[in-house]
């Protein structure tokens, strides 16, 4: 399988001054270049595709990834042009470039998981206290399941020949990844009922995509926080400073 990194920049006027991340600075290194060098050290990816700013992206990482491409402003569109590159692939991971601490254990673990599950589209989540417990300082966005409290991963695996079916959807879904509320609404209001009573549960998510989608959908509970760890404003980009200071 291949792999799609999305390195798109944020327009506009944005605060947290993390408009470009994927050439954000982390101990010197470019914080694409530490989730590049995680998705190499992965058996079983091939090659890599980078889509964002082309004119950025390729002075800063020169030939360390196979393709870099220019990108659109829709996430979707740019997983649509990735694709492009790699007609004959039956599987593509999917990550964003703001996550730095990701490591090819990690990887591994989702796409091994993705697999054994035959699913059409998977995606990945981690259990609060996982994170809690590997990075107490982290502070994320967690919706309540009848499972536990999990926040939404950076990771996503997805045979290609869905895409026409499902992109409107998946472009609501990376958009909102990080917001259950709005996720359950594109999923139905009796979904987010259920979401503020803390009685929704996992299969019953993945049965609703299966039948909104016609496809089989999945997820995967990853015991690696690093998976969900991304950087989102500068104080997310000190933390990762300081863990990944021995790296």
């Amino acid at each position: 399988m291949n792999a799609i990194i999305l390195a798109g920049e944020k327009k506009g006027d944005n605060s947290n001054g993390l408009e470009n991340k994927a050439l954000l600075k982390i101990h010197d290194r470019y914080m694409i270049d530490y989730v590049i060098d995680s998705v190499k050290k992965v058996p079983q990816i091939g090659k890599i595709a980078v889509v964002g700013e082309k004119d950025h992206l390729v002075p800063a990482l020169g030939n360390k990834a196979d393709y870099i491409i220019q990108g659109t402003d829709s996430i979707v569109n740019n997983i649509l042009l990735a694709l492009e590159l790699f007609p004959q692939d039956k599987e593509i991971l999917v990550l964003t470039c703001d996550i730095p601490m990701i490591t090819p254990e990690a990887l591994e673990h989702f796409i091994e998981n993705a697999r054994e599950k035959n699913v059409d589209l998977c995606y990945s989540i981690v259990d609060k206290s996982i994170n809690d417990e590997k990075y107490p300082e982290v502070k994320r966005t967690y919706a309540k399941l009848r499972e536990g409290q999990f926040t939404g991963g950076n990771v996503f695996y997805f045979r290609p020949e869905i895409k026409d079916r499902c992109k409107d959807f998946i472009d609501e879904m990376l958009k909102y990844r990080k917001n259950p509320a709005k996720m359950a609404r594109t999923l139905g209001i009796i979904f987010l009922i259920k979401l503020l009573l803390g009685i929704l549960t996992i299969d019953a998510i993945k049965k609703k995509c299966d039948t909104l989608l016609n496809i089989n959908a999945g997820v995967v509970i990853s015991p690696y926080p690093e998976i969900g760890n991304d950087v989102d404003k500068i104080s997310d980009l000190e933390l990762v400073e300081k863990y990944l200071s021995a790296y």
